[in-house]
Protein backbone atom coordinates (compact mmCIF):
# COMPACT_ATOMS: atom_id res chain seq x y z
CA UNK A 1 0.00 0.00 0.00
CA UNK A 2 2.67 2.59 -1.16
CA UNK A 3 0.14 4.78 -2.80
CA UNK A 4 -1.61 5.37 0.67
CA UNK A 5 1.41 6.11 2.75
CA UNK A 6 2.79 8.80 0.21
CA UNK A 7 -1.28 10.07 0.43
CA UNK A 8 -0.54 10.05 4.46
CA UNK A 9 2.58 11.66 3.96
CA UNK A 10 1.39 14.04 1.60
CA UNK A 11 -1.53 14.88 4.00
CA UNK A 12 0.90 15.72 6.84
CA UNK A 13 3.02 17.89 5.31
CA UNK A 14 0.48 19.76 3.56
CA UNK A 15 -1.51 20.10 7.21
CA UNK A 16 1.47 21.24 8.93
CA UNK A 17 2.32 23.82 5.93
CA UNK A 18 -1.72 25.30 6.06
CA UNK A 19 -1.14 25.83 9.88
CA UNK A 20 2.35 27.22 9.59
CA UNK A 21 0.55 29.73 6.97
CA UNK A 22 -1.78 30.98 9.84
CA UNK A 23 0.94 30.87 12.25
CA UNK A 24 3.13 33.47 10.09
CA UNK A 25 -0.43 35.59 8.92
CA UNK A 26 -0.80 36.25 12.76
CA UNK A 27 2.70 37.20 13.67
CA UNK A 28 4.32 40.71 13.74
CA UNK A 29 7.66 40.03 12.87
CA UNK A 30 7.56 40.01 9.27
CA UNK A 31 9.74 42.64 9.18
CA UNK A 32 12.34 44.09 12.13
CA UNK A 33 14.70 47.13 12.83
CA UNK A 34 17.26 46.92 15.28
CA UNK A 35 18.45 50.39 16.72
CA UNK A 36 21.62 51.07 18.87
CA UNK A 37 21.73 55.05 18.15
CA UNK A 38 22.07 57.45 21.52
CA UNK A 39 18.72 58.95 20.55
CA UNK A 40 16.83 55.74 21.22
CA UNK A 41 16.31 55.18 25.00
CA UNK A 42 13.42 53.18 25.42
CA UNK A 43 13.04 50.79 22.54
CA UNK A 44 15.15 48.09 21.30
CA UNK A 45 13.30 47.17 18.12
CA UNK A 46 10.60 47.74 16.40
CA UNK A 47 8.41 45.24 14.42
CA UNK A 48 5.72 45.49 11.68
CA UNK A 49 3.47 42.92 10.45
CA UNK A 50 0.49 42.71 8.41
CA UNK A 51 -2.34 43.79 11.35
CA UNK A 52 0.02 45.89 14.06
CA UNK A 53 3.09 46.68 14.36
CA UNK A 54 4.97 46.39 17.87
CA UNK A 55 7.80 47.98 19.45
CA UNK A 56 10.32 45.86 21.98
CA UNK A 57 11.47 47.65 25.32
CA UNK A 58 14.72 47.70 27.25
CA UNK A 59 12.71 45.60 29.42
CA UNK A 60 11.70 43.25 27.00
CA UNK A 61 8.29 43.82 27.12
CA UNK A 62 6.45 44.00 23.54
CA UNK A 63 3.93 46.80 23.03
CA UNK A 64 1.74 46.11 19.97
CA UNK A 65 -1.03 48.55 18.27
CA UNK A 66 -3.55 47.44 15.56
CA UNK A 67 -2.93 49.24 12.34
CA UNK A 68 -6.23 52.25 12.94
CA UNK A 69 -7.34 52.25 9.39
CA UNK A 70 -7.91 49.73 6.59
CA UNK A 71 -7.55 52.82 3.76
CA UNK A 72 -4.44 54.47 5.18
CA UNK A 73 -2.70 51.11 4.31
CA UNK A 74 -0.29 50.59 1.27
CA UNK A 75 -1.98 49.08 -1.76
CA UNK A 76 0.64 46.11 -1.54
CA UNK A 77 0.06 45.50 1.77
CA UNK A 78 -3.80 45.30 1.67
CA UNK A 79 -2.75 42.79 -1.44
CA UNK A 80 -0.35 40.75 0.97
CA UNK A 81 -2.79 40.57 3.68
CA UNK A 82 -5.67 39.40 0.48
CA UNK A 83 -3.22 36.40 -0.26
CA UNK A 84 -2.24 35.41 2.81
CA UNK A 85 -6.21 35.26 4.06
CA UNK A 86 -6.68 33.32 0.49
CA UNK A 87 -3.86 30.81 1.27
CA UNK A 88 -5.75 30.01 4.48
CA UNK A 89 -9.56 29.69 3.55
CA UNK A 90 -7.67 27.52 0.54
CA UNK A 91 -5.97 25.59 3.04
CA UNK A 92 -9.36 24.94 5.03
CA UNK A 93 -10.98 23.48 2.13
CA UNK A 94 -8.05 21.78 0.91
CA UNK A 95 -8.08 19.76 4.79
CA UNK A 96 -11.85 18.95 3.96
CA UNK A 97 -11.58 17.87 0.58
CA UNK A 98 -8.32 15.98 0.65
CA UNK A 99 -9.78 14.29 4.40
CA UNK A 100 -12.80 12.39 2.27
CA UNK A 101 -10.15 11.18 -0.30
CA UNK A 102 -7.98 9.82 2.46
CA UNK A 103 -7.74 5.90 2.35
CA UNK A 104 -8.09 5.82 5.85
CA UNK A 105 -11.49 7.52 6.32
CA UNK A 106 -14.95 4.86 5.44
CA UNK A 107 -16.36 8.14 3.90
CA UNK A 108 -17.11 7.37 -0.20
CA UNK A 109 -16.01 3.34 0.04
CA UNK A 110 -18.31 2.10 -2.60
CA UNK A 111 -17.23 4.15 -5.30
CA UNK A 112 -13.64 4.23 -4.85
CA UNK A 113 -12.96 6.38 -8.67
CA UNK A 114 -14.47 9.42 -6.66
CA UNK A 115 -12.79 8.80 -3.36
CA UNK A 116 -8.98 9.00 -5.46
CA UNK A 117 -10.55 12.23 -7.11
CA UNK A 118 -11.31 14.28 -4.19
CA UNK A 119 -7.66 13.37 -2.59
CA UNK A 120 -6.26 14.72 -5.42
CA UNK A 121 -8.42 17.67 -6.08
CA UNK A 122 -7.51 18.43 -2.32
CA UNK A 123 -3.92 18.10 -3.33
CA UNK A 124 -4.25 20.91 -5.99
CA UNK A 125 -6.04 22.92 -3.36
CA UNK A 126 -3.67 22.77 -1.40
CA UNK A 127 -0.58 23.54 -4.15
CA UNK A 128 -2.67 26.91 -4.87
CA UNK A 129 -2.84 27.31 -1.16
CA UNK A 130 1.39 27.23 -1.04
CA UNK A 131 1.47 29.26 -4.12
CA UNK A 132 -0.64 32.44 -2.92
CA UNK A 133 1.00 32.27 0.23
CA UNK A 134 4.27 31.98 -1.38
CA UNK A 135 3.63 34.98 -3.91
CA UNK A 136 2.85 37.10 -0.87
CA UNK A 137 5.59 36.44 1.01
CA UNK A 138 8.38 36.68 -1.51
CA UNK A 139 6.73 40.07 -3.07
CA UNK A 140 6.57 41.70 0.62
CA UNK A 141 10.60 40.53 1.47
CA UNK A 142 11.15 41.86 -2.10
CA UNK A 143 9.81 44.87 -1.14
CA UNK A 144 11.87 45.55 2.68
CA UNK A 145 14.97 44.55 0.75
CA UNK A 146 14.80 47.08 -1.76
CA UNK A 147 13.56 49.75 0.75
CA UNK A 148 16.65 48.37 2.95
CA UNK A 149 19.30 49.06 -0.23
CA UNK A 150 17.36 51.96 -1.31
CA UNK A 151 20.18 54.79 -0.45
CA UNK A 152 17.11 57.63 0.28
CA UNK A 153 16.45 55.48 3.25
CA UNK A 154 17.65 56.66 6.54
CA UNK A 155 20.02 54.51 8.36
CA UNK A 156 18.08 54.16 11.53
CA UNK A 157 14.66 53.22 9.59
CA UNK A 158 15.67 50.54 7.58
CA UNK A 159 13.79 47.15 7.88
CA UNK A 160 15.24 43.54 7.56
CA UNK A 161 13.27 40.45 7.29
CA UNK A 162 11.62 39.10 10.19
CA UNK A 163 10.87 35.63 11.29
CA UNK A 164 7.62 35.19 10.12
CA UNK A 165 8.52 35.67 5.97
CA UNK A 166 11.25 32.46 6.92
CA UNK A 167 7.97 30.68 8.40
CA UNK A 168 5.95 31.61 5.61
CA UNK A 169 8.39 30.73 3.25
CA UNK A 170 9.00 27.22 5.15
CA UNK A 171 5.49 26.97 5.25
CA UNK A 172 3.90 27.29 1.66
CA UNK A 173 7.16 25.31 0.66
CA UNK A 174 4.89 22.39 2.49
CA UNK A 175 1.79 23.11 1.18
CA UNK A 176 3.40 22.89 -2.17
CA UNK A 177 5.09 19.83 -1.50
CA UNK A 178 2.38 18.05 0.75
CA UNK A 179 -0.34 18.80 -2.07
CA UNK A 180 2.29 17.19 -5.04
CA UNK A 181 2.65 14.00 -2.37
CA UNK A 182 -1.49 14.03 -2.50
CA UNK A 183 -1.64 14.39 -6.43
CA UNK A 184 0.92 12.18 -6.98
CA UNK A 185 -0.82 9.23 -4.22
CA UNK A 186 -3.29 8.24 -6.87
CA UNK A 187 -2.78 4.54 -8.18
CA UNK A 188 -1.82 4.10 -11.57
CA UNK A 189 -4.54 2.44 -13.70
CA UNK A 190 -3.46 -1.09 -14.59
CA UNK A 191 -3.52 -1.81 -18.46
CA UNK A 192 -6.05 -4.65 -18.99
CA UNK A 193 -4.96 -6.57 -21.80
CA UNK A 194 -7.95 -8.48 -23.94
CA UNK A 195 -7.51 -12.37 -22.69
CA UNK A 196 -5.34 -14.65 -24.69
CA UNK A 197 -7.12 -16.98 -26.91
CA UNK A 198 -6.23 -20.30 -26.61
CA UNK A 199 -4.72 -22.54 -29.70
CA UNK A 200 -6.95 -25.12 -30.07
CA UNK A 201 -5.71 -28.75 -29.28
CA UNK A 202 -5.07 -31.04 -32.53
CA UNK A 203 -7.47 -33.64 -32.23
CA UNK A 204 -5.21 -37.05 -31.65
CA UNK A 205 -5.20 -38.85 -34.65
CA UNK A 206 -6.68 -42.22 -34.53
CA UNK A 207 -3.78 -45.12 -35.53
CA UNK A 208 -3.91 -46.52 -39.43
CA UNK A 209 -3.25 -49.61 -40.37
CA UNK A 210 -0.81 -49.30 -43.23
CA UNK A 211 -0.64 -52.05 -45.46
Amino acid sequence: MASGGLQLLGFVLAFLGWIGIIISTAMPQWKMASYAGDNIVTAQALYEGLWMSCAMQSTGQIQCKVYDSLLKLEGSLQATRALMVAAILLGLVGVFVAVTGMKCMKCMEDDQVKKMRMAVFGGVIFIISGLAALVATSWYGNRVARAFYDPFTPVNTRFEFGSALFIGWAASSLAILGGSFLCCSCPRRETSYPPTRGYPKNASSTGKDYV
